[in-house]
């Protein structure tokens, strides 16, 4: 019992060690996700119930990341860590956090009862092309799950005090929990209530989401409680510095809301699709990206904090090497086996050939831009790590405008020219499918993705690095490893797939499997042999044995 409870509160004090364990509960998290998604394509598959479903998740999540944000972990850290003495609990520390608590817990409820009300008028902004009908079980839906910002919203603010004190298998075990949620919505809930079993299951996870972090923070010393003397001086400095943030990150979800306002128009299923390739191309995204963003942000504050800037370079510069190194032999990956991983992942029950043959393609072209989002993810956390906030917030502004403008124009051009329409059919390997037209929502939400990252880059570049190209090494290694890597698993698929075929669940699996090792192989002997930084880094980190690092560490070491 002690060594069990010993790993729930071990702080993990080395990016590498902590962005592995983040990546490894990630991608348990993410496997349940896979999970849950199976058993929507299995019951359900791509419809109108499930396209309502879908969208009713837009006004909760824009409520969510409207608000809570504003008292997010990357905005709170500095304040707090400000407010500590000597990396210990004080009661400044504590009433700030309270008094935080405080006023987020009115301003959500406020916000929640005023959505709800306000709800039909929202879904008939959000899904303009749906039927009277349609809008009236969106609403429904999105009502029940204005309960889930709430509680996702509390669970961030106390995921703040599990990240502060490097609590990462604690703050990693929130995410499986509200898979889990909703995954029991779906098997025992939906065959009883229907599709609404899935809204529930939605609530059930956040609130299981909300639970674990509750308790967490309990042992780091930190409870919360409702404050009656608030220092609204302070809770305004907060809000002010996190709006730019919140703003950009809403832009974002604006951008989303607009592509499912234009998928609306689109043929049935078409909303089901996009989520659907959504996310898978979230899993690596998740696992890699915004894994190493996460144990990263912590070091880079308390750098900054200290003045030291060559560390603060340095940590910045390893961390978006190692999103490099891992993100660009998932996208070969990625678009070489979409179908397999669709197949095995979907392919069961109402999830026909031709929806698989649709999110495929959709995946692939998600796949282009995971290592883009997962350097967004770390670029501006490096601004945010400094209290700049201002930067990112332009450069998701226009990032925003520019995916919905795509959006539009893709769905036009896709339309009105049959030379571009003939030309992705051909190249996704989609011809004669009904519904292809929803292939120019990911397009147009890679490019605008892509462009951010570019956009990202180059200002850190200019403000932080002195223009110093610290990834292009990395880069061009990594992409040399993972193009050798595209080449063998697709020759290597033309070889297993007549042996497997495409005909069973076994069959799939093994030619993506089987392919997809050879082609990882060649690519670790191709790094091996350039002795890439990054792949010795993983090496060593390994042998450390990373999961039974000791907590005490030397000071320059610390989050």
């Amino acid at each position: 019992m002690q060594r069990i409870l010993k790993i729930f509160s071990k702080e993990y004090v080395n990016i590498n060690q902590a962005a592995l364990l983040l990546g490894s509960f990630t991608f348990l998290s993410q496997i349940l996700a896979l999970f849950r998604d199976r058993f929507i394509a299995h019951f359900i598959g791509p419809s109108a119930s499930l396209d309502a479903y879908y969208a009713a998740f837009r006004v909760p999540d824009l409520i969510f990341i409207s608000i809570a944000s504003l008292a997010s972990i990357t905005v709170l850290i500095p304040f707090i860590v400000g407010k500590m003495k000597d990396e210990k609990v004080t009661e400044e520390a504590r009433k700030l956090l309270s008094d935080v608590f405080t006023v987020f817990f009115i301003t959500m409820i406020v916000i929640s009862v005023i959505a709800f009300f306000l709800m039909p008028y929202i879904i008939s902004i959000v899904t303009p092309g749906f039927s009277l009908d349609m809008q009236t079980k969106v609403v429904l839906f999105s009502r029940i799950m204005l309960l889930s910002p709430i509680l996702m919203g509390l669970s961030n603010l106390f995921g703040t005090i599990t990240q502060l004190f490097r609590k990462f298998f604690i703050y990693s075990l929130s995410p499986i929990f509200y898979n889990i949620g909703i995954i029991l919505g779906i098997v025992f809930l939906y065959p009883i209530f229907g599709i609404y079993g899935l809204v529930f299951g939605v609530v059930i996870g956040a609130f299981m989401h909300f639970l674990i972090q509750v308790f967490a923070s309990f042992g780091c010393g930190f409870k919360p409680k409702f404050s009656f003397d608030i220092d609204f001086k302070e809770i305004k400095k907060i809000a002010l510095t996190s709006l730019p943030r919140t703003l950009g990150l809403s832009f974002n979800n604006i951008a989303l809301i607009s592509i499912i306002a234009f998928a609306s128009y689109l043929s049935s299923g078409s909303i089901s699709i996009f989520n659907l390739s959504f996310n898978l191309q979230s899993v690596p995204l998740n696992i890699i990206g915004i894994s190493y963003a996460v144990a990263a942000f912590p070091t880079l504050v308390k750098s900054f904090d200290r003045g030291i800037k060559s560390e603060f370079r340095e940590h910045l510069k390893s961390t978006a090497r190692q999103i490099v190194f891992w993100s660009l032999p998932v996208i070969f990956l990625f678009i070489v086996l979409r179908a397999q991983i669709v197949r095995v992942i979907l392919g069961s029950g109402y999830f026909s050939w031709d929806n698989t043959r649709l999110v495929a393609a959709s995946l692939a072209i998600f796949s282009v831009s995971v290592l883009s989002q997962g350097m967004v993810a770390l670029l501006s956390r490096v601004y945010y790590a400094t209290g700049e906030t201002k930067r990112p917030l332009y450069v998701n502004l226009f990032s925003s405008i520019l995916i919905i403008v795509l959006a539009y124009l893709f769905i036009k051009i896709f339309e009105n020219i049959p030379l571009f329409h003939y030309f992705i059919e051909s190249i996704l390997k989609v011809e004669n499918i009904p519904g292809t037209e929803v292939l120019m929502l990911p397009l147009a939400y890679s490019s605008g993705t892509i462009i951010n990252s570019i956009l990202h880059w180059y200002f850190i570049r200019r403000d932080f690095m002195n223009h110093e190209s610290f990834i292009t090494k990395t880069f061009f290694q990594s992409l040399g490893a993972s193009f050798l890597i595209g080449v063998i698993t697709y020759l290597s698929l033309n070889i297993f797939s007549p042996i497997f075929g495409m005909d069973t669940f076994l069959g799939v699996f093994l030619q993506g499997f089987i392919s997809g090792i050879l082609g990882i192989c060649s690519g670790i002997i191709i790094l091996y042999i350039l002795r890439n930084e990054e792949f010795l880094s993983l090496i060593q980190t390994l042998k450390t044995k990373f999961w039974r690092s000791d907590i005490l560490v030397s000071p320059q070491e610390e989050l």
